[in-house]
């Protein structure tokens, strides 16, 4: 695997951009320069990320998300620790 994380990657198990591997590597996200850690799916090409609204839920048990526009930084975190 490389050390640049995906360019969209989701935490839901049913999207297609759901990446198991990167997940255990543990993937941080910048948004607008902010540590976010309530992401669900991030997009960088297109600059959005989708983070968790609460513990508000659907009719179908997920959690409701809100999409956000802006600047998304993504990195591993695996790689943050080694460097330090």
């Amino acid at each position: 695997m490389s050390d640049t994380p995906p360019d969209r990657l989701s935490a839901n198990p049913d999207s297609p951009y759901y990446d198991a591997e990167a997940l255990e590597r543990g993937v941080g996200i910048r948004f607008k320069g902010v540590e976010k850690t309530n992401v669900d799916e991030y997009c960088v090409s297109e600059g959005w990320v989708r983070v968790t609204a609460g513990k508000t839920v659907d009719r179908k048990g997920n959690a409701m998300t809100i999409k956000l526009q802006g600047e998304v930084v993504p990195y591993f975190r695996d790689a943050e620790a080694s460097a330090e």
